[in-house]
């Protein structure tokens, strides 16, 4: 028995041996393969959950990129509920980048904590008046006193336009006719409280919950409830907060004075609007994160929002890990130059090839308590396998650029249905916000003496969120069953890597054969 276990200890060899071996020669996820082990677990039984911070978990290692086609409330939604975490990009107004979140925090509610209520004395031709001008999608709304008590329920089939001159406490739900749950009854598990509502009251659809004063608390639908529990069924967990809001993170970059000094007042204030949006995370952006000034962007949120994850890159070295440890970063993001847009390593000469980068930052992550995301380089859900045996989570921007739920344009060439994608080093990207990332003004003369790190590009529209995720996950679980990992801890611990030649490249790949296409659209 010992010279099979010797042969493969020799041949496949763990992370600290494997990368020395093969010094100085730098590799990336094509380089590599890893060798298959005992297993004792299925597939689908692989736990593929990570943790960015103590606070934030999730059950899917995938974040969607902070790009400007690829990342707003849209993919953000949708990656949230496949388990993932979005990433809205800032290449856009500051207020309209907290609105995105919004949509994000808001998309499904648990217990609505301040729902939006009405007074007695109102008539219902302001209730028209405030759906008309804040856009509401409903027209049912509780109806409080002056002191916050629950006095009725206004359903929308009186509001209406017919009935605009009289008094909603003409016309609403009086409170004594009223279902109500209190509040210390829903508090530990609103949703399931609410289930157990809704299955003993026939017809009503909305629960209102008061305190022992009678002050309405909050407020849960049926529809909100039924789409929560029915997510138990799915294949992925949703990623949600404590609250049951799907979770989100945005960008920051540096806003900077005239003289070049961070405006901290006004970077601090637009965390501020995030946090108060309830965010989980946010990422201090920028293509060289081993810096004095994002250094002191960390220190400055890290000091301001001591309980925030916070999230920093980029960098490819273990003292940039170190650096961004020390100024208070939660995870920190490797990879300079791997994206498929992006041409930093022709343009600046700089870059290291992406898995051993991660070995790199891996050695310095050992001595803190922080994470790891890959960042860049990723094409198929194997390289996401071989990247997890080194970091926490993965970016994504081209796998997703192509999906529907992404914010790039649609352009039609030749039959075929294209999304634009950008790099945020292309110059398009730059003038539109992104030049600070690169360590550049946006103004019209700066742009003219700037070198682009990244080009515009189209990628073929690749169907939803759901099935792009679903299928990457996929793979996640198959290269842990291979490995007999039962979670990504144990995949890390259990990773062996073996070099692969050009010729292992091609045979690994589909070769030899002519294939059949069985798509039906």
């Amino acid at each position: 028995m010992d010279a099979p276990l010797s042969a493969d200890a020799e041949f496949y060899l763990p992370a600290d041996a494997f990368f020395r071996a093969n010094l100085p020669t730098a590799l990336t996820f094509d380089d590599v393969s890893l060798a298959t082990l005992y297993s004792d677990i299925l597939p689908k039984n692989a736990d593929t959950a990570t943790a960015l911070s103590e606070s934030l978990r999730l059950p899917v290692p995938i974040i969607s990129a902070d790009m400007d086609t690829v990342t707003e409330s849209r993919m953000a939604i949708a990656m949230a509920l496949n388990g993932g975490l979005g990433l809205i990009h800032y290449n856009m107004p500051p207020r309209d980048q907290v609105k995105e979140v919004a949509r994000v925090k808001r998309h499904i509610h648990g217990l609505i904590q301040d729902p939006i209520t009405v007074l007695p004395t109102q008539s219902i031709g302001d209730v028209l008046g405030m759906i008309e001008t804040r856009r509401f999608a409903f027209s049912t709304f509780p109806v409080v006193d002056a002191q916050g008590r629950l006095a009725g329920l206004l359903s929308g089939n009186v509001v209406k336009d017919r009935y605009r001159s009289k008094q909603v406490s003409d016309v609403m739900t009086a409170r004594s006719a009223l279902i109500t749950e209190t509040e210390s009854a829903v508090a530990a598990d609103p949703i399931s409280a609410a289930d157990r509502f809704f299955s003993a009251n026939t017809g009503i659809n909305k629960m209102l919950v008061v305190d022992a004063s009678g002050r309405l608390r909050g407020l849960v639908t049926a529809s909100d409830v039924d789409r929560i529990t029915g997510e138990a069924k799915r294949r992925r967990t949703p990623a949600r907060d404590s609250q049951f809001r799907l979770v989100v993170g945005a960008a920051i970059s540096p806003l900077r004075r005239p003289d070049g000094s961070v405006d901290r007042e006004a970077m601090l204030g637009h965390i501020q609007s995030l946090v108060d949006e309830q965010i989980d995370a946010v990422a201090v952006s920028t293509a060289h994160g081993h810096t004095q000034s994002v250094g002191e962007v960390v220190r400055l949120v890290r000091g301001a929002f001591p309980h925030l994850t916070i999230i920093a890159g980029n960098i490819t070295s273990a003292a940039g890990v170190d650096f961004l440890a020390e100024c208070g970063a939660d995870a920190i993001k490797v990879g300079q130059g791997p994206g498929s847009i992006c041409t930093t390593r022709m343009v600046a000469g700089i870059g290291i090839p992406q898995l051993t980068a991660l070995y790199v930052a891996s050695r310095a992550q050992r001595r803190r308590n922080i994470r790891l995301i890959a960042d860049g380089g990723i094409t198929k859900s194997g390289d996401i396998v071989k990247a997890l045996t080194l970091a926490d989570a993965v970016l994504c921007g081209g796998l997703l650029a192509g999906c529907r739920e992404a914010p790039g344009e649609i352009i039609e060439i030749g039959g075929k249905v294209y999304k634009q994608y950008r790099g945020m080093g292309s110059l398009a990207a730059m003038k539109a916000g992104s030049a600070a990332r690169y360590g550049h003004d946006k103004s019209a003369e700066s742009m003219r003496k700037v070198a682009a790190e990244g080009i515009e590009a189209l990628k073929e529209v690749s169907g939803s969120v759901d099935d792009v995720i679903g299928n990457l996950i996929g793979g996640v679980q198959s290269g842990m069953g291979y490995l007999g990992a039962a979670n990504l801890a144990a995949l890390r611990e259990r990773a062996c890597y073996v070099r692969v030649s050009p010729a292992g490249q091609k045979e690994a790949a589909p070769h030899d054969v002519v294939e059949v296409s069985t798509r039906t659209s």
